[in-house]
């Protein structure tokens, strides 16, 4: 897939869940539906800041939008690790 091809695949999802399930990346539907916009956000905002050329490129923005936002709500002070993102590599 090409750059363009990538972009306009992306621009067709009409709802979060629709470029999770495209790029194979296990989620919790509570969780999506808690932080829709603010997941929404930081993925668009990563595919400003690096501009997928691959499907690899577009699924790693994606998975780092859900595990930060996803650690995100973890505690500051302790090393707690993250439990609903079934994807995390950082485990």
């Amino acid at each position: 897939m090409s750059q363009e091809e990538i972009q306009k695949t992306i621009a067709s999802f009409t709802k979060i869940e629709q470029a999770l399930d495209h790029f194979d990346i296990g989620f919790d539907s509570r969780f999506i539906d808690e932080n829709r916009l603010q997941l929404m956000k930081r993925f668009n905002g990563y595919l400003l800041l690096t501009k997928p050329d691959d499907w690899f490129s577009a699924r790693r923005a994606l998975k780092n939008a859900y595990c930060k936002v996803q650690r995100s709500y973890l505690s500051k002070h302790s090393r707690s690790a993250c439990r609903g993102c079934t994807t995390c590599q950082r485990r």
